[in-house]
Parts: C-alpha cells; structure tokens; sequence
C-alpha cells in the first residue's frame, strides 16, 4: 500500500508499467482485511465481553487516528497540502461526525486521509461481528463468506444496479451522518451493558445499519463492498478451523467459493479494460496466497524484523500519507523515476511509525486495557453506570 500511494510521486514510469498489471494497493487491502478477519472476532470471543471489545478497539485505534488527522489539518492550516476534494463543500460539524464514526466512507464524505476508507469497511465488519455475537450466530463464519460473497457474484452481473452513495444521494449527507452517528452510539452502547435483550437490539442495530451502508452507500461497487466483507468472514472461518472450532474442510470451501465469486465478479464488472480486470484479480489472489503463506509459516521461527514491521504496520498505514502530503507541498512530485527518493521516503516512514508506535499506540492500549479492567464484569466500578 505503501508503495502503491508513494509511487505517485517517486516512481510515476514504473507505476504506469506495473498498476496495469498488478494492483499493489489492492493486494495490500486484501491482505489487511484477511488478517482483520482472523484477528478481530477471536479478540472478542477471547474477551467474551462486548463491553470490553469495543474499549479494546476505540484505544488501539482512534489514538493514531486522532493524531493522523490532526497533522493533515495542521499541514493544510499551514498552507503545505490541501485537503480533498468534497471536504471543503461540506459543514464542518458533518464532516467531522462523519470521520468521528470512521464510517465516513460509508456516509458520502469524503475521506481526510484517503487510507482511512478501509477503516470504514474495518467498521461495518466490527458491528456485524458484535451483532452476530449478541446473536449467538457468531460460528457460522464460514456460511456467512459464503452468503456474501455469492451476493457479490449476483450484484455484479446485475451491472452494479445502483450508484455509488445512493444513500446520501436520496435523503442528504448531513441528514445520513446525523441518523448513523446516533445509531451506532445506541448500538454501541446498547449492546455493551444493560439487559440481554437490549444487548441484542444493540448488536442487531449496529449490525444491521452496517450492511444497509455497505449495500447502499458504498463508495466502492457493492459487490466490492461484499467482497471485502466476505474476505473479512473467509479469515474468522480460517480461524475457527486452526482452533478446532470448526472443521478445516468447511473453511477451505468457503475459502474457494469466495475466491471464485470475487474473481468472477471482478471479471464480470470490468470496466471493459481487460488489464485493469487482471491488475485487481491478480492482487486478489496473491493476498490469498500470501495470507496462506504466512499460515503455513506459523510455527516456524519468524525474523525480528519482520515481527517488528508487523507491529508497527498500523503507524506506516496512518503515517505514510500525511508524510507524502509534506513532500508533495515541499519537493513535489517527480515526473521521471528517482529510486533514491522511494527509498529515502521508506527510511524516514518506519523512523517515523517507531516514534508514532512508542509514543502514541502503546500508551493507547495501555490506557485502554487499564479502562477495560476497571469496568469488566463483575468488577465493581462495571456495576456504575459505564456512559
């Protein structure tokens, strides 16, 4: 992803070259959702506490976030970048809802950083997996890839029936922040405390307005938009498979399934550029591969310098584009290519994400652990009111 958005400026002749080919910025997408998938439910399933999932989750990720926007403001405040188109059409008060959320994506405002439309869909998969949860549906991880990614299929033969945020195009931006933005709080805070049947109108609720966003408002086509939903429930049903609950055959079915729907969907869907339906569909399937790779590695030793990528990877996917957003309003971009500059750039980025990652991440988690023990179930100050 990263070289993907750096290539703009540094390497535009080998990006010109290579995008028809290979998507990077879609491959690193996939890969994230998978690992997303496989990660997250088991995080609330481990916990087994709605309440102390959602704390677990606002602290590992609004503190960078909060600190990745404030730089772009800053840096447009001070006459460096500009922000993105839409934005500066939009009130103040809509736009910021919309981004608090994270679902602004899903909601027709446009993104601040342009990475943080994956944590829209990073989003939606939350409250549907909250929802299955309170449901006591949350096992059947590999059916519901299965159901989705078939949707997927049937939308994109289909022509993709309606347009891109179809939502706000019918009752207003503002209007559609405003009723998503009390709808989650609810459904948060509903199915976080109180009496199990409002935990599950809670859950039911957030679940629900989740896949109307992505049905309805998506940026992306929907079967996109379903696609990334069912590669999210491809990776929870891989998990369940490695931890016994479930066998590994029904995981490898569903695994097919959705490669086949997603592959036939974006060939299907293609916009009549015969590269630009390989550029996707060759991404996809190598983060198939490269997740699975990574699998079957799972017990062997891996380098500290890959461990420590990865834990630093949510810094260098918050952090890169408000660094390129500087070198474009200072050095510009290149017009030829200059891999001195790309590698530069990289250097000073993973310098950049050890301090972001030290100084901003961990103190988050750590704030966000101390919260979630005070009010565990059970405890004493969990028996308070928790909002």
């Amino acid at each position: 992803m990263v070289f993907d958005h750096s290539s703009y400026a540094f390497m535009p002749e080998l990006r010109q070259e290579l995008m028809p080919q290979f998507n990077f910025g879609r491959y690193g997408i996939m890969v994230f959702f998978l690992v997303s998938g496989y990660i997250v439910p088991a995080s609330l399933e481990r916990r087994g506490c709605v309440r102390t999932f959602w704390i677990g989750r606002i602290f590992r990720v609004y503190p960078l976030w909060a600190a990745a926007v404030s730089a772009v403001l800053t840096l447009n405040l001070l006459g460096i970048s500009e922000l993105r188109g839409g934005l500066d059409r939009q009130s103040l008060a809509t736009a910021a809802a919309a981004h608090v959320t994270l679902l602004q994506e899903l909601l027709g405002t446009p993104s601040l950083l342009l990475v943080l439309w994956t944590l829209s869909y990073e989003m939606a998969f939350y409250l549907l997996v909250v929802a299955l949860f309170t449901v006591r549906l949350h096992q059947r991880s590999a059916s519901i890839a299965v159901t989705l990614a078939v949707l997927a299929a049937v939308s994109a033969t289909a022509g993709g029936v309606l347009p891109g945020s179809a939502l706000s195009g019918a009752v207003g931006t503002g209007r559609l922040v405003a009723l998503a933005s009390i709808a989650m709080v609810l459904a948060i805070c509903c199915a976080s405390a109180g009496p199990p049947a409002l935990r599950v109108a809670g859950g039911v609720l957030g679940g629900v307005s989740a896949l109307v966003l992505v049905a309805f408002n998506g940026t992306v086509p929907l079967w996109e938009g379903l696609v990334i939903l069912s590669v999210m429930f491809v990776g929870t049903a891989v998990h369940r498979a490695r931890s016994g609950q479930s066998s590994r055959r029904c995981a490898a079915r569903a695994a097919v399934v959705v490669l086949v729907c997603a592959v036939g969907s974006a060939y299907w869907y293609g916009d009549g550029s015969h590269f630009t339906r390989r550029g996707w569909i060759l991404a996809f399937l190598l983060a198939a591969l490269t997740f699975g790779a990574a699998l079957s590695c799972h017990h062997r030793r891996i380098p500290r310098r890959l461990i420590g990528l990865g834990t630093i990877s949510y810094s260098v996917y918050l952090v890169h584009p408000v660094l390129l957003a500087v070198t474009d309003g200072t050095i510009g971009r290149w017009r030829q290519d200059s891999p001195v500059l790309e590698v530069a750039f990289v250097a000073v980025l993973l310098a950049l994400c050890v301090l972001t990652h030290r100084y901003i991440e961990l103190p988050g988690q750590a704030w966000g652990r101390r919260l979630a023990h005070r009010l565990r179930p059970g405890s004493r100050r969990a028996t308070q009111p928790m909002w």
